[in-house]
């Protein structure tokens, strides 16, 4: 009996803690939306599998994964997630006659010309110039950023590791901050500061600066205190981190000249709220001195969709007609 299925597509988001996956019809339009701890399945193979039962899909013709590193040729080994596979090797396992596999911001950036205006929230003024550049940036377990530009007929990503450029301090406090990670890691990149484990490093190193002992709180406990307000060096470290965020958006804005919008992805901005659109970064992203007013032209959105990457990998799926 033939399923009512056939034909879907399977794309699929996949992180350290979490294995997101849908089915993709050849417009790229999603459904059957599923997600999965990783912990739970001992690789890959078992969580793709996990889901083609659960939805009850045969097995696809094609797929797209978004994964949560770079991929190396044919092989694929995550950084904060003990998989990794042969894509080669998936592929024959699966029976999936074709399987792409790219970095989840590569398809984070696939994902910015479908955004609408109930995915995001804007931060800040400006307005978006059709066809120009757009780039995303992801604080979650590390640091992601890539971009998109139109070639004339559809749009191309540009992956990349923007996440590990070189931190700059913007005041004697950051710069206090940044002796204190530079001891002890050596290169300090945008990465040590723009993630889970970097509002730590800076809510530690506050603590350093202050002459106390180092405090290491998880990021959830430091966003949850400057939240309530009862915790006022996790007050400083998010607002540190989100000025560092606009300090590091507004570079990445005048380097591609993204006039097209900047957006902000991963899971620890969207659960800033209204703190985040109070905070210091949309100063900081219009404070480049003489190239001010053109940053104040750009607007800056955080994405509030939990399947932006799918909707990339899904636009992989789509003809050329469609854009991509």
């Amino acid at each position: 009996m033939t399923s009512h299925l056939s034909g879907r597509h399977l794309v699929g988001d996949i992180g350290a803690t979490n294995a997101r996956f849908a089915l993709a019809d050849a417009d790229g339009n999603l459904s059957h939306f599923a997600s999965f701890l990783c912990s739970n399945h001992c690789n890959l193979d078992a969580a793709i599998a996990a889901y083609l039962t659960d939805v009850r899909a045969p097995t696809p013709p094609r797929a797209v994964l978004a994964v949560a590193t770079t991929p190396d040729g044919d092989q694929v080994c995550f950084t904060n997630n003990p998989w990794s596979f042969s894509i080669t090797d998936l592929t024959q396992r699966i029976g999936i006659g074709d399987l792409h596999v790219i970095n989840d911001f590569h398809a984070n950036a696939l994902a910015l010309p479908y955004l609408q205006n109930e995915d995001v929230l804007q931060i800040g003024g400006g307005n978006p110039v059709t066809h120009a550049p757009m780039a995303v940036l992801g604080p979650g377990s590390g640091l992601g950023v890539s971009a998109c530009v139109w070639s004339g007929e559809r749009y191309i990503a540009l992956p990349g590791e923007g996440g590990h450029v070189t931190m700059a301090a913007s005041d004697s406090r950051e710069a206090a901050v940044l002796d204190i990670l530079r001891a002890r890691f050596g290169h300090v990149s945008a990465e040590r500061l723009l993630s889970g484990p970097g509002i730590t490093n800076i809510y530690a190193s506050l603590c350093i600066s202050d002459g106390l002992d180092e405090i290491q709180l998880t990021p959830a406990a430091i966003c949850e205190a400057a939240l309530a307000d009862t915790d006022a060096r996790a007050d400083e470290a998010v607002a540190m981190f989100c000025a560092m965020l606009g300090t590091v958006a507004g570079d990445v804005a005048l380097t591609l000249g993204c006039r097209g919008g900047i957006y902000i992805a991963g899971g620890i901005v969207p659960r800033l709220g209204n703190c985040f659109a109070a905070s210091p970064f949309r100063k900081r992203f219009e404070t480049k001195g003489r190239f001010s007013d053109y940053l104040a032209a750009i607007p800056t959105y955080v994405i509030t969709r939990h399947d932006a990457a799918l909707i990339g990998a899904a636009a992989l799926i789509r003809s050329p007609r469609n854009g991509l």
